[in-house]
């Protein structure tokens, strides 16, 4: 039975709630253990609490600046990309929210991203070689897949997962560096030795497996907002099948793009080291299979 865009918005949406509850509750353990071993008392509650808010709004008002000088994307000349501006004004308009601010990438690999932390503070960007695959029904699939992460607020939860992400692995650094210390002060003494060797175990198992926790969860949340985003953007342009024929041609294409990185590969339409253009997914793919994704939209009912 095929799904319609509903069916995958509702799916998505609870998936995405356990995603972040079960990543709180992590982070609020590693942030307990942290305290007790450094016996820091309601203090240290209060510092991690402002530390977490801090850290959060930071990021959250400079998340795109940071995305698009880490990719070097610039801002795209109106007169020069006439037809990229053409399709993001027809897009925005079909979607119902301001136009975003456009940005050409400098790089042969065919891909696109959009950034910000909501419809009236955000912006896409396309690289060059995406433009010179795509015909401008394509490209306005494209678009369409990226103006649908703005429209349902995707980027602003993959803030969030990144800044969890961060500050866990923050932590982690922190507590390897300084739970060496607190573990002599309270082996140190006769009662509460034991109690603090237990903490420090604890803790350190915690510190290990923490990135490859966020890893986990950072790529489950990623691919299911790459599902969810194709439906959305097959909805506003009321054409699936002109966003499977772009994906089939990124599918094709095998170019790394330079200056991606892991902190920034989820904010791409396609994984931009090629590791999502096989039909086989691992853990820690941001994506999901290029196939699957294609099999789903010549699927969709609109």
């Amino acid at each position: 039975m095929a799904e319609t865009l509903y069916d995958l918005i509702g799916a998505n949406k609870r998936k995405t709630i356990v995603f972040i509850l079960v990543t709180s509750i992590f982070l609020g353990a590693i942030g307990y253990i942290v305290i007790r071993v450094l016996n820091w008392g309601i203090v240290g509650y209060i510092f991690f609490a402002i530390f977490i808010i801090l850290y959060n709004v930071i990021l959250y008002y400079n998340s795109d600046k940071i995305a698009i000088s880490t990719t070097k994307s610039v801002p795209a000349n109106p007169d020069e990309f006439r037809m990229l501006h053409n399709v993001v004004d027809e897009v925005s308009i079909a979607a119902g929210i301001p136009k975003p601010k456009v940005y050409i990438t400098p790089s042969p690999a065919p891909n696109a991203f959009a950034t910000g932390r909501n419809p009236q503070n955000a912006s896409v960007a396309v690289t060059t070689g995406l433009l010179e695959i795509m015909n401008r029904q394509e490209l306005q699939a494209i678009i369409a897949h990226e103006i649908a992460h703005i429209r349902n607020y995707d980027i602003l939860l993959m803030t969030v997962v990144a800044a969890i992400g961060g500050l866990i692995i923050l932590l982690r650094d922190f507590f390897l560096r300084s739970m060496f210390f607190g573990g002599r002060r309270k082996s140190s003494r006769k009662s509460g030795g034991q109690a603090g060797l237990i903490l420090i175990v604890i803790g350190l198992v915690l510190a290990i497996i923490a990135p490859i926790f966020v890893g986990l969860i950072r790529a489950a949340i990623s691919r299911q907002r790459e599902y969810l985003a194709d439906a959305s953007g097959a909805y506003i342009t009321r054409y699936p099948q002109g966003l499977a024929q772009a994906l089939t041609k990124l599918r094709d294409a095998h170019k790394p793009l330079k200056h991606a990185s892991q902190s920034n590969a989820h904010l791409f339409i396609a994984n931009p080291f090629g590791k999502d253009r096989t039909d086989v997914s691992g853990l820690f793919s941001t994506h999901p299979p290029l196939g699957s994704r294609i099999e789903r939209l010549n699927s969709l009912v609109i």
